[in-house]
């Protein structure tokens, strides 16, 4: 029995040590709770499913899409209606993508968000700043590229939507692009 009071200050010091040690990568981070650290879980889970994400209004066929292709905003932060107004669109039914990958400036970290080109099954229209397909799904992340990195939340959830289309749709790998350096 000796050594329980031993045990009891291992435990005590053990506790204070990674309490501490927790408060200090607080102190130098610039996350104000535990739960928002890199991949917290709780943090993650909020973002929703992708299952739930990839639901559209129109019933969808496995040769629908082919391709994927993943390109950033140009922009620091924004949602749908935000990147909309950026890019001098009257509506957010206007942009011509499919999915938009949020940061935390304009929605939360790693959040999808579907456009109504996905809910219906439209594709998006060739232009002058995009010369795909009409079996391409696109994917924008908001970001700059390399003036403002992607966060691992955007990087994660991107390549979760990616594998989670490329099954439904059996989309080739090579068949994917994404940015350089991505």
């Amino acid at each position: 029995m000796p050594s329980q009071p031993r045990e009891a200050k291992i435990l005590i010091s053990l506790v204070v040590s990674m309490t501490a040690g927790a408060a200090l990568l607080m102190a130098l981070s610039n996350n104000q709770s535990i739960s928002a650290g890199a991949f917290s879980l709780a943090s993650y889970s909020s973002l929703g499913s992708i299952s739930s994400v990839i639901e559209t209004r129109q019933a969808t066929i496995a040769d629908r899409w082919n391709k994927i292709e993943v390109f950033y905003s140009n922009t620091k932060g924004g949602d749908l209606a935000q990147i909309a107004s950026l890019t001098g669109l009257t509506s957010p039914e206007d942009l011509n993508f499919h999915f938009l990958i949020c940061n935390s400036l304009g929605a939360l970290d790693g959040q999808i968000q579907s456009t109504e080109k996905w809910l219906n099954q439209w594709s998006a229209i060739p232009g002058k700043a995009w010369y795909g397909g009409r079996k391409t799904i696109r994917i924008c992340v908001v970001g700059e590229g390399q003036r403002t990195p992607v966060s691992d939340y955007q990087i994660s959830r991107t390549q979760e939507l990616i594998d989670s289309l490329a099954r439904k749709f059996h989309v080739e790998r090579g068949n994917i692009s994404c940015p350089a350096g991505w």
